[in-house]
């Protein structure tokens, strides 16, 4: 992305706080102007104030002057720091906003080809990288520029002979800059790089902690995090050499040019006191001269960073061509010849699937691990689109209806349980904007949850953690089905709910499934095939085929895959 795109969209951001960020400018403006004041107070006060020209005067006027300057140089200061600050720190919520936004409705295939450290850091670290840049870069290169400018003014009034010579620094300097900006870009998207791949092996470690233990993990983590550790020290370091080495490089150009100016000025009849304002006005600029080549590196650290931000927030989001909104659906899902791929280099993981689950049925599907179980679910879903036959909803078309309207009619409760770090209330009724007390209970209920409510310190206003993670594992599953029951919708997927618990909590968890699914159409995914025989159809699938479908009993007799899958499961349950 070019830089200049990305200064018009970084602005684009700012345009609603503008007439700060313009009281910002003339308070920069007013800290500018204090820098020729004060030289030439100076200079006045060497030729009026001393020697044989000595000008009658109030010695109290020196203090006032002085004071004056410094008084209205540290309000302007104080000024922009707060104006700054309140600009900025919008801005950043704004950014955070529009990447979190799309976060939210970015296709589910985003997730499975990046890792989670990369979507961390750009949401938190990256985002906070480039107003960083906003903040120090882009508005001390103004703040700088209008010092030079009212300084060169200065310079220009009292002798623009000498100025000429003294600004021979800044073309020096603008090479200087344009031949360290390129690697210092490139080596920021390295460092990019390693920075999310350190976040990823922290977040791994966070929440696998006790793999790592178990496993004696602890020394292969720690040489994963020391790799990284090692490459961002070598970046740093890198960095630092280019953007350090352009500051002598200037302090040397304008040293020699200060040098010069002394010579010419010394033969030049100069008062001492226009000699020493004109000195301190040069000597002045090396401080903004000095920032302006040190911002070349947090600039191209920033500006790498926001290409990151700005290409999550051009990410494309899930594709929602319908329009239709439809009612409480029946339940009636139909597959019309659908087969799908996950990739155009990968094989078919649905092939030309037709089936017909009626309202109110229960259909388990079953096969080998791999077979194309969970790829059904993510169509049912529409996290993926069919590559090619529909699905239907009580005979509409997937596609003409409104995505959020064709998940109102989807509940799911899964193996993996996903809880937020909330109070139990708040988790179980997920996504409402007020909670229904007596719908609530009716669910904590149905879900066997009523004494779980009873010991919990603060009843269901009690925080559950990260994940649930004060809950046991059936009860996190059980909240996870009061969730289903509390949302009501006609289509339940259940995906292995059962396959991790223990003997006790599975049949107290099977007990809320078996409430949750009255009246529901209901796609359950299961290893454990005695949890499906009560099942209305069973589909067999693998490679992405349907190759048996039946009730249990007429499966078993047909004597084929499924009765082979059973015997397997029987036999290990009897193990």
């Amino acid at each position: 992305m070019e830089n200049k795109v990305i200064i018009g969209r970084l602005l684009a951001i700012i345009k609603p706080y503008r007439s700060r960020a313009f009281l910002s400018f003339l308070m920069m403006a007013g800290t500018a102007v204090t820098e020729p004041l004060l030289a030439k107070a100076l200079q006045l006060l060497l030729d009026k104030g001393f020697g044989p020209h000595r000008v009658a005067f109030s010695l109290w006027l020196v203090p006032a002057i002085l004071l004056s300057i410094f008084v209205g140089r540290g309000i302007f200061t104080f000024s922009t720091a707060y104006l700054n600050n309140w600009v900025m720190s919008r801005v950043l919520n704004d950014l955070r906003r529009m990447v979190f936004d799309r976060l939210l409705r970015v296709p589910v295939a985003r997730f499975h080809a990046e890792s989670t450290g990369k979507i961390i850091n750009t949401v938190i670290g990256e985002v906070r990288q480039v107003v960083d840049m906003v903040n120090s870069v882009f508005l001390a290169f103004v703040r700088d520029i209008l010092v030079i400018l009212g300084l060169l003014a200065g310079l220009l009034y009292m002798n623009w002979r000498l100025t000429l010579i003294a600004l021979v620094v800044m073309p020096v300097t603008a090479v200087i800059v344009r031949t360290t900006a390129k690697r210092l870009r490139s080596l920021s998207r390295e460092n990019q790089r390693v920075t999310e791949e350190m976040t990823q092996v922290v977040d791994e470690a966070a929440r696998g902690h006790q793999i790592i233990r178990v496993f004696s993990g602890e020394r292969y983590e720690r040489r994963r995090f020391e790799q990284r550790s090692e490459a961002l020290r070598g970046f740093s370091q890198r960095m630092t050499v280019a953007s350090a080495a352009t500051v002598p490089i200037t302090q040397t150009t304008t040293a020699m040019a200060v040098s010069l100016v002394i010579v010419i000025a010394m033969s030049s009849g100069m008062t001492q006191g226009e000699f020493t304002g004109f000195i301190a006005m040069m000597l002045l600029l090396l401080a903004p001269l000095k920032s302006l080549v040190g911002v070349n590196g947090p600039l191209q650290r920033g500006m790498a960073s926001a290409e990151a931000v700005f290409a999550m927030v051009d990410a494309p989001v899930e594709e929602d061509p319908g329009s239709k909104v439809i009612g409480r659906s029946s339940g009636h899902l139909q597959f019309d010849a659908v087969s799908f791929r996950y990739a155009a280099d990968k094989p078919l993981a649905m092939d030309n699937i037709t089936l017909e689950v009626k309202a109110g049925q229960t259909v388990a599907l079953v096969g080998t691990s791999g077979g194309g179980k969970s790829t059904l679910v993510n169509l049912v879903t529409r996290f993926y689109a069919p590559e090619s036959g529909r699905i239907l909803i009580d005979g509409v078309p997937y596609q003409e209806i409104r995505l959020d309207s064709l998940r109102a009619q989807l509940s799911m409760v899964s193996q993996n349980v996903v809880l937020f770090d909330d109070t139990l209330a708040a988790n179980i009724a997920y996504g409402v904007e007020a909670i229904d007390p007596a719908r609530l209970a009716a669910a904590i209920k149905a879900a066997h949850l009523d004494g779980v409510v009873t010991q919990l310190a603060q009843g269901v206003d009690t925080a559950i953690g990260e994940n649930g993670m004060r809950l046991s594992g059936g009860q996190r599953q059980r909240v996870a089905i009061a969730r289903a029951i509390y949302k009501d919708a006609p289509i339940l997927i259940l995906d292995e709910a059962t396959s991790a618990l223990d003997n006790e909590s599975e049949h107290v968890v099977q007990a809320a499934l078996d409430t949750l699914m009255v009246g529901r159409t209901t796609l359950v995914i299961a290893h454990r095939l005695t949890t499906v025989e009560r099942a209305d159809k069973i589909v067999v699938i693998d490679q992405g085929r349907i190759i048996e479908s039946g009730r249990h009993a007429e499966l078993l007799a047909q004597n084929g895959i499924y009765t082979k899958l059973y015997q397997l499961d029987f036999a290990k349950g009897e193990q």
